[in-house]
């Protein structure tokens, strides 16, 4: 794995966020190599040149150290924005388990975004951390069917290995949940898929389901979603362009009656899909210690 040069790594505080209450957001990785075909991260107005290569910045533990020392607030650090922190690179260099070791004895919290069931080896750091500040895991799943998770997400845990790894961290009592996006139009938009995500969701012990019921595509993003198309779903790029266009969003002609579904098998099981629900629901036992904090 090759390294690049950076001078900072975590943003600057936001104070009122409506992304699952991320107050910072931290990217140790560039690039990604789970080749999943519908990664907005790929587009070019990210700059990420050669996006298939994962790279590591260059001093990013010390450069990471640094800056949560000089920070002025406490708050939870967002990860896998851009890049999934548990890369298969992860496991060797343990960047984003150093990251949370120093998030740990910083008392800063943290919510992770991932696809892989590698997060679980973390859980000793997840358990620390959450003794002082919210701890927050985001599983990306977009279908409950392992063979078509293999074709739109090739290189990442098949979907049942990642309903595993969510078991394992409610089990720990770690509040994890599902991304449940995209949901791509003509491919997993049905009503069967959304009912199986979300009862196994249930299973798993899941607390939050956030979905978005379509994909985005723009630049150079559409020309290789559109090749992935041919290669696994022939004919299907027809039907895109058809119905879309050239459209940024592409919700999915069933979005309303999927939404209403969604609603109605996340009440039956009780699980979360509101973000201010979902933020107090990992942050609600820690409002006294973050007035303290955040008040400094």
């Amino acid at each position: 794995m090759n390294l690049i040069p950076a001078k900072t790594i975590i943003s600057n505080y936001t104070e009122n966020t409506n992304w699952f209450g991320n107050n910072y957001n931290m990217n140790i990785y560039k690039g990604c190599c789970h080749g999943c075909i519908y990664c907005d991260s790929r587009s070019e107005c990210y700059g990420v040149e050669n996006f298939d290569e994962v790279r590591a910045k260059e001093n990013s533990l010390s450069i990471i150290e640094k800056e949560l020392k000089s920070k002025r607030r406490n708050g939870v650090v967002g990860t896998g924005a851009m890049s999934d922190p548990y890369n298969p690179f992860e496991k060797e260099y343990k960047l984003t388990r150093g990251a949370l070791k120093l998030m740990d004895k910083y008392k800063y919290g943290v919510s992770i975004t991932t696809k892989s069931s590698l997060v679980t080896r973390d859980i000793d750091i997840l358990n620390s951390i959450k003794n002082h500040s919210p701890v927050l895991i985001l599983m990306t799943i977009t279908t409950n069917d392992d063979e078509l998770s293999e074709k739109i997400e090739p290189n990442v845990d098949v979907t049942s290995k990642r309903f595993k790894a969510i078991k394992e961290l409610t089990d720990n009592d770690i509040f994890t949940g599902i991304l449940m996006m995209p949901i791509l139009p003509f491919i997993n938009d049905n009503e069967e898929n959304i009912k199986e995500i979300i009862k196994s969701a249930h299973e798993s012990g899941a607390k939050f389901i956030y979905p978005a019921f379509g994909v985005t595509l723009r630049q150079n993003q559409r020309t290789y979603y559109y090749q992935q198309l041919d290669k696994q779903f022939p004919n299907l790029k027809q039907k895109y362009i058809n119905e879309y266009g050239n459209t940024y969003s592409c919700n999915s002609p069933n979005a309303k009656n999927l939404r209403q579904v969604f609603k109605e098998e996340c009440n039956k099981y009780n699980i979360l899909y509101k973000m201010p629900d979902i933020i107090n629901g990992y942050k609600k036992n820690y409002k006294d210690k973050q007035i303290s904090i955040f008040d400094l």
